[in-house]
């Protein structure tokens, strides 16, 4: 969903801009929304590099919509899953946006593909959930009426295609010591973690006001 030409973006949990940047033009104001000081430098210099005007604010969503002006498009990447409360934190999306919110995510959750070897290591059987028809029930259940897109996944994280950097990451997302970094390698060598290698793209309206 593209803004208006000259319209507004608010990003949701915003990173460095990969979300909302692309959407310029069309648009030629950026509102980023994130609980990183440190991303919201990232996303200034980013929207510094292609000349469009630009707002931050620093906190947790919706815990700060009271400070977001409504926008044209809201956008919210790969932030769903670690929601707690999801309805107001969907409703408080909702309420800022013109025209469309666009949500996306993988159609599963990314430490999901850790469960074989959570089972592996430590007997232990993680969920795996929630996914991307978890939100959908949500959203038709809040009368959101979504339309639903699912395509291939973009450029993987380079720990996934390169063992050299997957077992240590392997190793935080299990909690092992590393002197078990050669057990580690030897079952990642057989049992590739089954990575998110899709997404879903969810559109909806906007329950702001349209100036007139």
């Amino acid at each position: 969903m593209l803004p208006p030409t000259g319209g507004t973006v608010l990003d949701v949990g915003c990173g460095g801009g990969r979300s909302s940047l692309p959407l310029v033009p069309p648009a030629n104001e950026l509102i980023g929304v994130d609980a990183s000081g440190a991303m919201l430098d990232e996303y200034v210099e980013a929207a510094s590099r292609v000349g469009v005007a630009r707002r931050t604010i620093h906190g947790t969503w919706p815990e700060v919509a009271v400070q977001a002006p409504v926008a044209d498009v809201v956008v919210c990447h790969h932030v769903a899953f670690n929601v707690a409360d999801i309805v107001p934190f969907l409703w408080a999306l909702t309420d800022h946006a013109r025209l469309a919110v666009v949500v996306e995510i993988p159609t599963m959750h990314p430490m999901s593909a850790w469960a074989p070897a959570w089972q592996h290591f430590w007997g232990v059987t993680r969920p795996d959930g929630p996914t991307s028809d978890d939100l959908l029930a949500v959203l038709i259940e809040m009368g959101l009426d979504p339309e639903l897109s699912i395509g291939a996944r973009g450029r993987p994280s380079a720990y996934e295609t390169d063992p050299s950097t997957l077992v240590p990451v392997a190793r935080r997302r299990l909690c092992l010591p590393a002197e078990r970094d050669g057990e580690l390698a030897e079952w990642l060598a057989g049992h590739a973690p089954p990575f998110p290698d899709k997404m879903a793209n969810f559109r909806w309206p906007g329950s702001a006001e349209i100036p007139r």
